[in-house]
């Protein structure tokens, strides 16, 4: 089984207590494709400017991430500046360049169009929405969004809630858009939207998965090395969805260990700048800490 990512690839400037990236790869759709790539095929939906380095193409290539649907046109590539203080749970964005982004209409290739999972990574609800329209019968679609498309286009983010099966937000999210504090309530709310399963990130403190069957609570891997945790979140949201594209059936036990294995290949994210430690991870390297992870948790 393949999935599709519609994201953005982004060159990213990240500074942490721990030093300094300058426009190193970066960008939602990436970070989902080097955890879901352990799982499954992935294919790339995104657009990037004549100034996006052919080293990061031929990187993508070496990992396996179908290109067919990346664009590459004239302008600049969408870029983002970052810096992370103390509290390494919230980024101060300095600077946001949208660049060819602006001009960005996503299209899929003839033989993409009835590959049946795909994640709408965080993008103009607008955008996803075209992106969906492509697909001939999805059977498993994932979304995620963020503070600035609640706010700004709240009733086209409405809109595509209605047609996914997955609802991914961070805690903030979730609040914003439900206007419910308490989270088990907000999950409740965003269930009514219309997905079948909502999954709530808590950055340390884990994950919430809500739906109408069963409700599940994961704490995050106990991490002593938070280095950079820009895209942790995307790649949590790889490992989930690329574990389950694999499955025959979505039942509880499929459910969990999808949302353990995202969990495991986030902790992975936050011990290095940018991809660092995800772009050489093998699911050998996810079942050896999911075994110690199960330690730490059972009692």
């Amino acid at each position: 089984m393949s999935i599709i990512v519609l994201g953005t690839v982004a060159l990213d400037t990240v500074k942490t207590p721990f030093g300094k990236r300058i426009k190193m790869l970066g960008g939602s759709a990436v970070h989902f494709s080097m955890s879901a790539r352990i799982f499954t095929d992935v294919h790339l939906v995104a657009i990037v400017g004549k100034d996006f380095p052919p080293q990061h193409l031929d990187f993508l290539r070496r990992k396996g991430i179908v290109l067919d649907s990346l664009i590459k046109t004239g302008g600049k590539t969408f870029k983002w500046e970052g810096e992370y203080e103390q509290d390494l749970n919230c980024a101060l964005t300095k600077k946001t360049e949208l660049g060819v982004l602006l001009e960005f209409c996503p299209s899929l290739a003839s033989h993409q169009k009835n590959i049946k999972n795909v994640f709408l990574a965080n993008v103009d609800p607008d955008l996803q929405a075209k992106l969906l329209d492509c697909l001939e019968s999805p059977h498993l679609v994932g979304l995620d969004s963020m503070n600035f498309w609640i706010q700004n286009k709240r009733r086209s983010l409405l809109k595509i809630i209605k047609r996914v099966n997955v609802f991914v937000a961070n805690d903030r999210e979730a609040r914003d858009l439900t206007g419910e504090n308490n989270l088990i309530k907000a999950a409740a709310s965003l269930r009514r939207l219309g997905p079948d399963m909502v999954l709530i990130k808590k950055g340390e403190h884990g994950v919430i998965f809500y739906c109408d069957k069963f409700k599940f609570c994961l704490p995050a891997y106990p991490a002593d090395t938070v280095i950079d945790p820009t895209g942790a979140g995307d790649t949590f949201a790889g490992g989930f969805m690329g574990y389950l594209s694999r499955q025959k059936k979505l039942d509880v036990l499929a459910i969990k260990n999808a949302i353990v294995f995202g969990t495991i290949a986030a902790s992975f994210n936050v011990e290095a700048f940018g991809m660092e430690k995800t772009s050489r991870l093998t699911l050998k390297d996810l079942q050896r800490r999911l075994t110690e992870f199960k330690k730490i948790v059972s009692f």
